[in-house]
């Protein structure tokens, strides 16, 4: 009844996003413009993939191994 449903966005769309917008920080706008959610979704960053650019990541959640590999390429997690 309690559950929370989350919109799963994997590190690979991240460093697919950053490539092709040159984007440094992403964050809920971002993420609407893009098409990759709706402004009511809530957001979790899932670990999938490879990160290699420099990012700041804004969202509801995040995964461990996603939070390490933001961290490990330089960028910033940041939860709301």
């Amino acid at each position: 009844i309690n559950r929370k449903e989350f919109k799963g966005i994997n590190l690979d769309t991240l460093q697919l996003l950053a490539d092709s917008k040159k984007l440094s920080s992403l964050d809920i706008s971002s993420f609407v413009e893009n098409g990759l959610a709706s402004k009511k979704d809530r957001i979790k960053i899932l670990g999938r993939g490879e990160l290699k650019a420099k990012l700041t990541v804004t969202a509801h959640k995040f995964t461990a191994t996603a939070k390490a590999a933001i961290e490990a390429a330089g960028g910033e997690a940041v939860t709301l």
